[in-house]
């Protein structure tokens, strides 16, 4: 049977394009009285979202299709949705679909018939991952029924001679600066030198614009002061090496008592090609145990923890979903209400955070999340042209020495708290 929606995923709720919110109402993306600019569409040509939707999406379909014998009948629907996605409009699930009614509940009604290119981006892109794994056949009885289409990929980074360097460096850190350390691993994904910081101290701060356009680490900290009775929810942004961080980060702070519980929220599908998954936290698990050295100590830690109950994976279906945070349901509100802190990590979770808007860049932070319920951080690299939160001296200087290409070139990144 179809699932039931989500108690609070009410059509027509905030992102709707042209969507006015009654400032300070609860939910809503302006939080305390900001009022909420347009939502972020694809229509653009030259924009980065536009170019995700007429040229990366096509690019994933033909990846997917090499990276994967499929048999001829999966290859037409691959085919038929690269079609789809360039010259088609939005097509509604079957009806027959485990997830039809979820999804009705989550404006697909709204935006059938539309051109991928003039529903709102976030949308559009969640949709087109959602069609994917039909095309390839996930959910469907056969073959390929729960295959990842990504998963060579995700392995392939894993599995990277990088990844062996990255963990050897764990050694040499002094105990006094891992902390620091694997919080900047975190922020950097795949981009982290976990000795940076360490090896090269003020380096960062002699930039004319620093690599960290927000910093608020010290204020995440405080949150989690050691010897505490911390929950900590973590919720995960990739796979592969840019999880090893996370998953290294919590390990930590289990260990040294900052954290008595940790929940890792992470997709129940694969998504966004390198979201992570259950099994993608069990393959990083089998990296990290395999590695020797405090890497294996670590990895051993977090197994121990999973099985103790101290460590627990959740893998919510609103982790999927197309909208913002503010719609969240019920279970999930009351998940994050009992965190000592929630982290988010990463672009994805960052736009569905603040709102898939044109904020001004020093729109406050605590503004746009003030409905979040409880203490929540964001951890990213900038690879959208959403941000909030900014000195207005940081953003005249990235504008003046970037222009726009500060916002999605991921040369920049930022921690965020709002208590």
């Amino acid at each position: 049977m179809p699932d039931a929606p989500d108690a609070s995923d009410v059509p027509g709720a905030p992102d709707a394009p042209g969507a006015v919110d009654a400032p300070g109402a609860p939910g809503a993306p302006g939080g305390r009285g900001t009022p909420a600019p347009p939502v972020i569409l694809g229509d653009e040509p030259g924009s980065f979202p536009h170019a995700v939707l007429a040229e990366r999406h096509p690019a994933i379909v033909r990846q997917v299709a090499r990276d994967l014998p499929y048999d001829p009948a999966r290859r037409r629907a691959l085919d038929a949705l690269l079609e789809n996605c360039l010259k088609g409009s939005i097509e509604p699930l079957p009806a027959d679909a485990h997830d039809h009614a979820r999804w009705t509940a989550w404006d697909m009604d709204a935006h059938a018939g539309r051109s991928w290119f003039e529903v709102p981006w976030l949308w559009s892109e969640s949709y087109f991952y959602r069609r994917l794994l039909d095309a390839v056949g996930y959910f469907a009885p056969g073959p390929w029924q729960g295959v990842d289409p990504f998963r060579p990929a995700k392995l392939a980074d894993l599995d990277a001679p990088e990844t062996d360097a990255e963990l050897a460096a764990l050694d040499a850190l002094p105990p006094d600066g891992l902390a620091a350390a694997l919080l900047h691993g975190s922020v950097w994904g795949n981009r982290a030198d976990l000795g940076f910081r360490l090896s090269a101290p003020g380096a960062a701060d002699r930039a004319e614009v620093p690599p960290l356009v927000a910093d608020d680490s010290e204020r995440l900290w405080s949150l989690l002061p050691p010897a505490g009775d911390a929950t900590l929810c973590l919720v995960a942004d990739n796979a592969g090496r840019e999880l090893v961080p996370d998953l290294l980060l919590i390990a930590h702070l289990l260990t040294h008592g900052r954290v008595r519980r940790a929940v890792l929220h992470v997709k129940p599908h694969p998504y966004y090609v390198s979201d992570a998954t259950p099994a993608d936290v069990l393959d990083a698990l089998r990296r990290l145990t395999g590695a020797g050295g405090t890497a294996a100590r670590y990895g051993h830690a977090l197994r121990e923890a999973l099985a103790d109950g101290r460590l627990t994976l959740r893998a919510h279906p609103f982790s999927c979903a197309p909208l913002p945070y503010a719609r969240m349901p019920e279970d999930l509100r009351a998940d994050f209400a009992a965190a000592t802190v929630t982290v988010l990590k990463g672009d994805l979770n960052y736009r569905r955070l603040v709102g898939d808007r044109r904020w001004p860049p020093t729109t406050p932070f605590a503004d746009v999340t003030a409905y979040f319920p409880g203490p929540v951080a964001a951890l990213r690299t900038l690879k959208s042209d959403v941000i909030t939160g900014l000195a207005p001296a940081t953003q005249a200087a990235l504008d003046a020495t970037e222009g726009d290409r500060w916002r999605t070139a991921g040369a920049h990144a930022l921690i965020q708290v709002r208590h």
